[in-house]
């Protein structure tokens, strides 16, 4: 009965090729929109991995232990240069580097800017922080250079201060006393939008210890070379870092963002479902239509002995046929799709500039889509199951057929 099955569930098909014709179109248009939707989730999870590398927030950091709850920028590293060691030694990192940061006044004459002020390693940094490879204005901090300042374009712009510039930085000491350092302004980063501008402020990492008069430095940031690595190198960096420190992943060190992007994957995800709930409809009316018209067949083949699972199974078998014209023809046209959003991405810089800041992670605005083997599978799962789903009814409708009310109709 399975060859036989199938030979009819076949012929079936065949019978009206323009209604499976567009029954195989429907099926792969909704699985190439979910297979686009899908892509683009996936593809979030490496743009928040994305984000903290190029924002400098890095996969994983090295804080004091106190940090977690206070996020006090006066805390320090109880052995930062261990720690640094520490982070190198860890297999698949690509970057490392320590971090001091102080909440400080600019000032230009008569005009005062409020920002968080990073000192950094010089040498290290443009690995971490991709917005600082490339100055719009003057040049980047040199390794040992003493007095120096980078901002962004905003910050400059508020100061209406340019290159070569004198800037006054004043900040709070450990005991509550006002504590200032002059600076000159070598470098001007313009990241496409203000609040990314706001964000750019770095010194030598030894120029705002002194100026802070805290010694040390607040964290150690790690860019792992694969962000997939980042519960593994947590587990190993966490039993070698300094007592009293702990390690922070990107997911901690950002909830609000790691939220924003679970909400957005979610509400991309009900979309999904919607477009294949239209689809599944879809499939069902066709088959119930061609059930319908093959009322008096199928009553013919129940009073012949055929039992109604034998009948549901031939409606699944035409079902699953019609599936896998769809999954073929979704795979011919969404493969190019993808592949090209995995290449090209959305680019949303015409809505968000170069970039843009959220909860202080610098985001680039264009998002790429994940490409691999796992289509094959997600176009055969969503065709396959979709169309068995859809054609559950029309087979349970076939199965209750009366035979002689089939019939009596009939003539």
């Amino acid at each position: 009965m399975g060859l036989v099955g199938t030979r009819y569930a076949a012929r079936s098909v065949r019978r009206n090729l323009r209604r499976t014709a567009l029954s195989i179109v429907g099926i792969a248009i909704g699985c190439v929109l979910a297979l686009f939707m899908e892509s683009l989730n996936r593809g979030r999870g490496e743009l928040f991995a994305r984000a903290g590398s190029a924002s400098g927030v890095g996969h994983l950091r090295v804080v004091p232990a106190d940090w977690r709850g206070r996020r006090d920028t006066r805390l320090r590293l109880a052995d930062w240069r261990a720690d640094l060691a520490a982070a190198e030694s860890i297999p698949g990192v690509a970057a490392v580097t320590a971090r001091v940061r102080a909440q400080v006044l600019l000032a230009v004459g008569t005009h005062v800017v409020p920002v968080e002020m990073t000192g950094v390693q010089a040498a290290i940094e443009p690995r971490m922080f991709r917005y600082v490879r490339t100055v719009q204005q003057g040049r980047y901090l040199r390794p040992g250079e003493a007095g120096a300042l980078v901002v962004g374009r905003a910050i400059a712009d508020r100061l209406s201060a340019d290159v070569d510039d004198e800037i006054v930085a004043t900040t709070v000491g450990p005991g509550g006393d006002i504590e200032s350092a002059l600076f000159r302004l070598v470098g001007i980063v313009s990241t496409g939008t203000d609040d990314s501008d706001m964000a750019v402020c770095q010194v030598a990492l030894e120029d705002l210890a002194r100026l802070s008069g805290f010694a040390g430095a607040g964290e150690v940031s790690i860019v792992l070379a694969d962000y997939r690595e980042t519960d593994r190198a947590r587990a190993l960096l966490a039993g070698r870092v300094t007592r009293g420190d702990a390690v922070m992943t990107l997911s901690e060190l950002a909830p609000d963002v790691e939220g924003h992007f679970n909400q957005d994957t979610a509400v991309s995800r009900f979309v999904s479902g919607i477009i294949l709930l239209i689809v599944l409809l879809g499939v069902a009316s066709a088959q119930l239509a061609a059930v319908l018209e093959r009322r008096r067949e199928f009553a013919v083949l129940s009073a012949l002995g055929m039992s109604g699972w034998r009948m549901v199974g031939l409606i699944v078998q035409e079902a699953l046929m019609l599936g896998g014209g769809g999954a073929l023809l979704a795979l011919a046209a969404g493969v190019p799709l993808v592949w090209q959003l995995s290449r090209a991405g959305l680019d949303f810089s015409g809505y968000v500039g170069g970039s843009y800041a959220f909860q202080g992670v610098l985001f680039d605005p264009v998002i790429y889509g994940d490409f691999g083997w796992w289509i094959i599978v997600y176009v055969g799962i969503v065709a396959m199951g979709a169309t068995t789903m859809a054609s559950l009814y029309p087979a349970w409708y076939a199965a209750r057929t009366d035979p002689a009310v089939a019939l009596r109709v009939a003539q």
